[in-house]
């Protein structure tokens, strides 16, 4: 058993999950790190990392760091990781729901596909944002309940355009960022009486390796780094008050103002909330 704050990473071996990762490490966690590369089996090479990578960074930031190969789209695998986090901990006070699949056709130059009106589009990208995204979000938090301690924290992340209506988003895309965040209100309701805070977090434009691959198309001067969005779970998970934020969708860049945390360059990144149309009815 430890009495270090015990986290679970999904979706973990880059990017925005690698960095929560890493800042929940730097706060001193157990951070279990989940994922499907591993070693030389990296599911996606053009972007590359591994569980096993992100679990030595967690433990060089100052947690530590636990590598778990786990596919979020097998229920299997996932109960196996709760099941070995209450054996090995005892309980769980974190869970952090990142995995998401549905850029699997960016990593693999599939770029045709996320291009053009939806009806042009296969079917399979509605099919990786929900199977490998608010599906395995879904069966994750499902799975974690039991094991979740009293005063427990649910992140899951998600994006703008869950709440606020753009003609030119992908319709499958704000759909799953849409049913997210209305999976965060309900189960955020249900898990009050058990103590448990659940969230939706927004980062902004973050400096992924993917997003890294094709910086020309992007302007990074109010980017963030993907430890920011870590940033912001360790202030939520540290704030004694945190079920105040319950069921609420918070903007990383809006948390930094109110926590007094800063990116790890010193900077702080402003809310793109303006950039975002009307709220969606």
């Amino acid at each position: 058993m430890t009495e270090q704050r015990v986290a679970v990473v999904t979706g973990a071996s880059r990017g925005v999950g690698k960095g929560i990762a890493v800042a929940l490490g730097a706060a001193g966690h157990v951070v279990y790190v989940t994922g499907r590369s591993t070693g030389d089996r990296v599911t996606f090479p053009t972007v590359g990392g591994t569980v096993e990578e992100t679990a030595r960074a967690v433990t060089t930031a100052g947690g530590t760091g636990v590598a778990v190969v786990c596919d979020h789209t097998d229920d299997e695998q996932t109960a196996a990781l709760f099941a070995r986090v209450r054996a090995e901990q005892g309980g769980l006070d974190l869970l952090v729901n990142n995995v998401w699949g549905g850029y699997a056709a960016y990593h693999e130059d599939r770029h045709e596909e996320m291009q053009g009106p939806f009806w042009e589009q296969p079917l399979r990208v509605w099919d990786d944002m929900f199977t490998s995204g608010v599906r395995a979000h879904y069966a994750a938090t499902v799975l974690a309940v039991p094991v979740l301690r009293p005063g427990a924290l649910v992140v899951t992340v998600s994006f703008f355009p869950g709440s606020y209506l753009n003609g030119d988003d992908q319709v499958a895309y704000s759909v799953a960022k849409a049913a997210d965040d209305r999976m965060v209100a309900v189960t955020a309701a249900q898990l009050a009486a058990r103590e448990v805070t659940a969230v939706a977090l927004y980062p902004g434009l973050v400096r992924t390796e993917s997003v890294l691959r094709a910086a020309e198309f992007f302007d990074l001067s109010n980017s963030e780094s993907p430890e920011f969005a870590g940033r912001a779970v360790a202030a939520l998970a540290a704030d004694p008050d945190a079920r105040r934020h319950t069921g609420r969708c918070l903007v990383a860049a809006e948390l930094a103002e109110e926590y007094g945390f800063t990116d790890v360059d010193g900077s702080r990144p402003s809310s793109i909330r303006p950039h975002f149309a009307k709220p969606v009815p």
